[in-house]
């Protein structure tokens, strides 16, 4: 072994062959009708990753997958890592536009794909990225390659880590560009493995894993599939979600953990399942990606017990900046629930003000981060890159402050920030105060142009079921801002609509929702 390499630690290949090689007949994956051994897992992934090497995949190749819920997604994840090469995940919900996009930045030459879902895209992206060199199905296809026919001719062989090191790039992962165009963030091997430790050191597991994947797994899912290895556990993946397929999954596979973004808590709480479903084997669900309000969290806890575990990350620092406990979610300390947790203990976290210094205790700062999980910089931009790293720190672009007891509470995103008359308003705190109403099931705040103000401040609300929009609503929410925080934050408008538009991340697309008001034009302030 060379010297350099003596203080190397276990990366995702090891960690995933390690929990791989422990059982065979042990069930792995369910997903519709099919059950999925760890004997097979690791027969089909030496096959995918044969299959991919003989397509020209190498070590620190680059490769992207858009596909469903599919077993194959798993192989071809497991594959990409026993090569060594680096894997960009295309969100199923992605317009052609950015997904192009994400290919071109990211130097894609082979893209794996669902044929049963994906098969027009597929070709359309052929097209219009003519540095694919490889378009890859996961069946049989009209314009590329069956790459499952492909690894059915290769002998499956006992599966070997690279020879890689932690600073080898192991994914390009790409922001849901909800603030601007989507930056391509570099993570090396060594960020998802330190982002293991802390998940395995500090989050609630079961004693039992049986992990329900309710989002794509070649995305948040993905990154829980080491420490549900590592526990014997199996998971069960829907193909789809709905709160019916949700609950009847929980009730036949006794579900005792998942993970969930808030937008997919809501209908699940505004379901009548929701207080009828057998839920007693859940133990964990992990939730987080955006903000949750802290009223419908509240009435989660009510109706479901203390079973909630938040996690607080980003891209740039996935997923284990903090954590909020499970007996930290207490009902008897409601404010809590605005909040995202304590720090780490295994992360630096800061609050900073514009001169890249702490903040004095007790006031808002830019939560800024230093860990061994934090990114490379993004892909191809220098000048954001150096931005993000001012100081030695990481900028995650969210402004929080700290209870007297430790927990830090995410006032805003910097750039979500309305300017009012002078005045700077978070929408966050603006949503929390709505979301509280009874007929609130959902709400995004944001400024549009005003002439006289600058930008003015509205709220667009989904209403839950059986409550009806009016002028006497909208006056009562706009009253309950201004007692909660005064008249400048009160909304000056409310619409009332059927959805938001969200991300491919599943968080509200407020940039999206913006241009709904400001059209093309540049935002006059901030």
């Amino acid at each position: 072994m060379k010297s350099d390499r003596l203080y190397d630690m276990p990366l995702l290949p090891h960690l995933v062959i390690d929990g791989l090689n422990r059982y065979d007949d042990r069930p792995f994956l369910f997903l519709g009708e099919a059950v999925i051994t760890y004997a097979e897992v690791r027969a089909h992934a030496s096959r995918f990753a044969q299959a991919l090497e003989s397509k020209g995949v190498r070590k620190g190749s680059r490769t992207a997958v858009l596909s469903a819920n599919r077993p194959e997604v798993l192989y071809n994840l497991c594959a990409n890592l026993l090569i060594g090469s680096c894997n960009t995940p295309l969100h199923p919900l992605g317009s052609l536009d950015d997904q192009a996009y994400v290919l071109e930045d990211a130097k894609i030459d082979t893209l794996v794909y669902d044929p049963a879902v994906f098969e027009k895209r597929a070709l359309e992206l052929g097209k219009r990225v003519p540095r694919l060199k490889n378009l890859l199905a996961f069946g049989s296809t009209q314009g590329g390659e069956d790459l499952n026919a492909l690894a059915a001719a290769f002998e499956p062989k006992p599966l070997v880590a690279p020879d890689i090191g932690p600073e080898e790039l192991n994914s390009i992962v790409y922001t849901g560009g909800t603030t601007g165009r989507p930056k391509g963030v570099r993570q090396p091997y060594r960020s998802a493995a330190y982002m293991t430790i802390v998940q395995m050191a500090e989050w609630e597991w079961p004693e039992e894993v049986r992990f329900l994947i309710a989002t794509p797994l070649s995305h948040a899912a993905a990154a829980f599939v080491v420490p549900t290895l590592q526990r014997g556990g199996a998971f069960v993946a829907l193909q789809g979600f709905t709160p019916d397929l949700f609950f009847d999954a929980i009730e036949k596979h006794k579900i005792t953990s998942t993970f969930l973004v808030p937008v997919m808590i809501y209908p699940l709480l505004d379901h009548p399942r929701a207080t009828t479903a057998d839920l007693s084997s859940l133990e964990t669900l992990f939730y987080g990606a955006s903000p949750m309000s802290p009223a419908r969290l509240k009435e989660a806890v009510e109706k479901w017990g203390q079973i909630f575990f938040q996690c607080f990350g980003q891209s740039e620092a996935p997923m284990a900046i903090t954590h909020l406990k499970k007996s930290e979610h207490d009902l008897s300390k409601p404010e809590r629930f605005a909040s995202c947790g304590r720090p780490s203990p295994w992360v630096h976290v800061a609050l900073l003000g514009p001169d890249n210094e702490p903040v004095p205790k007790g006031e808002a700062g830019e939560i800024c981060v230093r860990a061994p999980f934090v990114m490379q910089g993004y892909n191809g931009l220098p000048d954001q890159t150096a931005e993000a790293f001012a100081g030695g720190w990481l900028h995650t672009g969210d402004v929080g402050r700290y209870d007297d007891e430790g927990y830090l509470y995410i006032v805003d995103r910097k750039k979500d920030m309305i300017v009012t008359g002078g005045f700077n308003v978070f929408p966050r705190e603006i949503e929390d105060v709505i979301s509280a109403h009874p007929a609130v099931a959902q709400v995004a705040v944001v400024g549009v142009p005003d002439e006289r103000w600058g930008e003015a401040v509205k709220a667009v609300v989904i209403l839950r079921p059986d409550h009806e929009a009016s002028e006497a609503l909208a006056s009562e929410l706009q009253a309950a801002v201004k007692g909660a925080k005064g008249s400048v934050q009160s909304p000056k408008s409310i619409d009332f609509v059927k959805s938001i538009p969200l991300s491919p991340l599943g968080k509200p697309d407020k940039k999206a929702l913006r241009k709904q008001f400001w059209g093309d034009q540049e935002r006059g302030v901030n």
